[in-house]
């Protein structure tokens, strides 16, 4: 009797914090039938500078690690506009008075342009980000500043993570951001036995023409539309690689 197939590989590259909360969006059925590997390609520093929130009306948060990171550096909960359903659920767990502006920072900076918010706003985030939002909120004629909280750094891929990438057995890599879909592709020289869930188009362009298994990208630039994503495709290879059906 010929020896069974290994369960098809989930390559997580979020931090820790981000990648356990992202699983658990993923069915447990799911998850049993897979190697789930952890291979955080970035880190969350704290840099040292204080944070005082004197005079600030609003805060903007774009992230979960800017909501963890602020809420570490003080204990005053100013209102806040968040991006994204997942970040807006954190800032309220942790005390904000949080409000969901959109699931993008396009859409973060078309509800405050249109509400004309007053007083001083203050975007906490990290040394690398997009969207521009301070600078478009400033030329809409908002009272919009940036503080950055905390470095990204960028870290290698784990000896676990080598090993199941040189195996050229079928990997699921779900990329959440530009920057670590670039990074993640400059490590893996042979992804053409990986199967890639990009975030949005951006993460998706991120990449450079790699001849993969397959390419997918997210119906939606959030974390659930991302599980649901992973969840298709790898109930798909997990039929065809174990042969077991999916219940």
């Amino acid at each position: 009797m010929p020896d069974a197939k290994p369960a098809p590989v989930l390559l997580m590259t979020r931090p820790e914090g981000a990648a356990s909360r992202f699983l658990k969006l993923l069915p447990a059925d799911l998850l049993i039938r897979l190697q789930v590997v952890s291979s955080p390609l970035m880190e969350i520093v704290s840099l040292a500078d204080p944070l005082d929130l004197t005079g600030v009306a609003m805060v903007l948060f774009s992230s979960g690690e800017g909501v963890r990171v602020a809420s570490e550096k003080t204990d005053l909960r100013r209102p806040a506009f968040c991006v994204g359903a997942g970040t807006t659920a954190a800032a309220q767990a942790l005390g904000w008075q949080a409000r969901c502006a959109g699931e993008t920072a396009d859409a973060l900076v078309e509800t405050l342009s249109a509400a004309m918010p007053q007083g001083r706003i203050l975007h906490l985030h990290g040394a690398h980000t997009r969207g521009r939002i301070v600078e478009r909120l400033v030329h809409d004629g908002i009272d919009c500043h940036g503080q950055t909280l905390y470095r990204q750094d960028l870290l290698p891929l784990t000896d676990v993570a080598k090993q199941v990438l040189r195996a050229q057995s079928p990997v699921i890599v779900p990329l959440f951001s530009p920057r670590t879909a670039a990074h993640f592709a400059s490590l893996c020289p042979d992804p053409a036995h990986l199967t890639m869930i990009a975030m949005s188009e951006a993460v998706a362009q991120a990449l450079p023409r790699l001849q993969c298994e397959a390419l997918h990208v997210s119906k939606a630039p959030t974390a659930l539309a991302m599980a649901e994503m992973l969840r298709d495709v790898a109930w798909s290879l997990v039929r065809v690689e174990t042969g077991r059906p999916a219940d």
